[in-house]
């Protein structure tokens, strides 16, 4: 064997590696997407969960006889879970903004927000059934509440 054919050799090597190591890094490309659409599933399907909870909360909360500081303790809760999860899905920048501040007055403007639950109820039905007019509504709850008072 001459020095070319060795050097032949090594270059058919270099490059079968080369394509090898280069199937490879697409695989776990392809397989990295695979899994993080499936975790965005995941978030869009838990956020969606969540909004029913809050769905059922308000609605407890309207016809409850009882004890209704438990209630709007729990729906705050479940909005508030909402708006963590909104956070985790990608492209949902605005939407989760409205989310956030709609949890934001609900806990911290309680007496405010307790006079427009129902107003909460058809915003949050709109935003799980992932309809625009819903995030409006959201948005126009939020900007109706005075943020100076209580």
């Amino acid at each position: 064997m001459n020095q070319e054919s060795i050097m032949k050799r090594r270059m058919v090597t270099a490059i079968a590696l080369c394509i090898i190591a280069i199937v490879g890094m697409l695989v776990f490309i392809g397989l990295y997407i695979d899994e993080k659409n499936s975790v965005q599933q995941t978030y869009r399907s838990q956020y969606h969960t969540s909004l029913k909870h809050v769905s059922d909360d308000v609605t407890s909360y309207l016809e409850a006889e009882g004890d209704k500081e438990m209630r709007y303790t729990r729906l705050v809760s479940d909005m508030s879970n909402a708006g963590s999860f909104a956070f985790l899905i990608d492209g949902f920048t605005e939407k989760q903004i409205i989310v956030n501040e709609l949890s934001t007055c609900l806990l911290k403007y309680p007496d405010q927000m307790k006079g427009k639950l129902e107003d909460v109820k058809t915003a949050v039905d709109d935003m799980q059934q992932e309809l625009d007019k819903g995030y409006e509504k959201a948005k126009e709850i939020v900007d109706s509440v005075d943020k100076k008072g209580n």
